[in-house]
């Protein structure tokens, strides 16, 4: 009984999870009411009074929104002006020339890893899943096996390669070599996207699905009405473009300068997005012969497409909040801290397990990094090798607590049984598969 008693935070969250599936798959609930309840439900069977529950709601579904709904909103728009105007159309059918049906593939994973690690996870999602969409039509293959093979890829180099901040942290943590990060981590990376991202989709079944209105072509584009390939592709990179640039900058601007705010500011992901939406409105829009009323019809149609998924996105991190606020991720690193596993496996668990119970990489990553970067000197082990398998362990599979979830799950229009079968599978592939390079690694470094 005793055990029970000091296991209930959780056992609640357990509880609470369960819940949540109940309702929204057999009651049919919508996914923001179920994600609300649950929280609150949680919030409170774990001690917190009710209007720290309030708190924690508010700004979950606040701070989850603030960070993102500009980037959401502004990625929906980018890729309807791309569908509507031919661009998609252009990248997807120029790549297909290139790689060719069979390897088409190789180039989704190559891009999805520049977007991994130049532009935050949603931004490159955002951008990404009309393009993938579009190669997959024009391919007459099922999205959802391009689309894995882009996530796959974009995640895992999200979580492994610096300037992110997750990566960023762990080398801070561990005084790790960031060059060597950089080497190593491409070692990893590679075989992991490959197993996640072009062997696991041609194993599973039943990927076939109608494509999400929200990306339908409107009609089919001609050679001459589509615009050239390199605009096409240039476009949506410019966030990624305008991140990067920013970020070099920055380690050669003093800070605190007027050009330091100014390039900090252009390189954020908000405006970047926002840049990049107002250069489509103009490449893809009216230099394209198309009026202004049009493009807006474009705009308008794609903000109104992911209105629910937004709320969702923000209910969703009302209830990560609602458990980041519950202590059980303390309660979790609590447990493994005397444990007398290999360092590498011990730093990817404690990672993977808050991973699971909190939704966030970064929080997550750095959270395990507290708990065992005191404790790197008495490893024998190359800090290099302890941000890989932790990163590795932030990857890990997720469920109805992470935000990127529900994006990947309402995007695709898919159910939360296949985003299980698709989502999670991908990401729990890419963590095994990356943490057995990283042992193996360790056998000769």
């Amino acid at each position: 009984m005793e055990w029970i008693i000091n296991y209930l935070p959780i056992i609640w969250v357990a509880l609470g999870v369960a819940l949540l599936l109940y309702l929204n798959i057999v009651v049919k609930l919508n996914s923001v009411l179920a994600l609300l309840i649950v929280a609150i439900l949680v919030g409170i069977l774990n001690g917190l009074t009710l209007d720290a529950v309030v708190l924690s709601i508010k700004t979950g579904f606040g701070g989850t929104l603030g960070s993102l709904a500009i980037i959401i909103g502004m990625g929906a728009v980018l890729g309807k002006l791309m569908v509507d105007s031919g661009a998609a159309q252009r990248v997807a059918s120029t790549l297909l020339n290139k790689f060719g049906v069979k390897n088409v593939e190789w180039a989704i994973l190559i891009v999805g890893a520049i977007f991994g690690i130049s532009v935050f996870y949603e931004v490159a999602f955002i951008i990404l899943a009309p393009l993938v969409i579009s190669i997959a039509v024009e391919a007459k293959i099922p999205y959802l096996r391009l689309g894995i093979t882009m996530v796959a890829s974009a995640t895992m180099a999200h979580s492994i390669f610096p300037p992110q901040p997750g990566p960023t942290a762990l080398v801070q943590a561990y005084g790790a070599d960031m060059g060597m990060v950089y080497i190593l981590g491409l070692v990893v990376v590679i075989p992991s996207v490959i197993a996640a991202g072009i062997i696991l989709p041609r194993m599973l079944r039943n990927l076939d699905r109608p494509v999400p209105p929200l990306l339908k072509k409107s009609k089919e584009f001609t050679e001459d009405e589509m615009p050239g390939f390199a605009i096409s592709i240039i476009v949506p990179l410019l966030p990624a473009i305008i991140i990067t640039t920013a970020t070099v900058m920055d380690l050669f601007i003093e800070k605190g300068t007027m050009f330091y705010q100014i390039i900090n500011f252009l390189g954020s992901a908000e405006i970047s997005m926002l840049l990049a939406v107002l250069v489509a409105i103009y490449v893809f829009g009216t230099r394209r012969g198309r009026t202004m009323p049009e493009i807006m019809t474009s705009f308008s149609g794609a903000i109104e497409g992911i209105a629910m998924i937004v709320f969702i996105v923000g209910a969703g991190g009302a209830f990560k909040q609602i458990i980041l606020d519950t202590g059980i991720g303390d309660f979790i690193a609590g447990m493994m801290e005397n444990t007398s596993v290999s360092p590498l496996i011990m730093a990817w668990v404690i990672t993977a397990m808050l991973r699971i119970a909190t939704g966030t990489g970064v929080v997550s990553a750095i959270t395990a990094a507290g708990i065992v970067g005191p404790l790197i000197h008495t490893f024998d082990v190359n800090p290099v090798l302890m941000v890989l398998a932790t990163a590795a362990g932030s990857n890990t599979i997720t469920h109805v607590n992470d935000a990127s979830f529900w994006l990947f799950k309402e995007y695709f229009n898919l159910s939360i049984k296949d985003t299980f079968k698709t989502w999670g599978l991908l990401l729990f592939t890419n963590s095994i598969v990356g943490l057995g390079v990283v042992l193996l690694l360790s056998l000769f470094i």
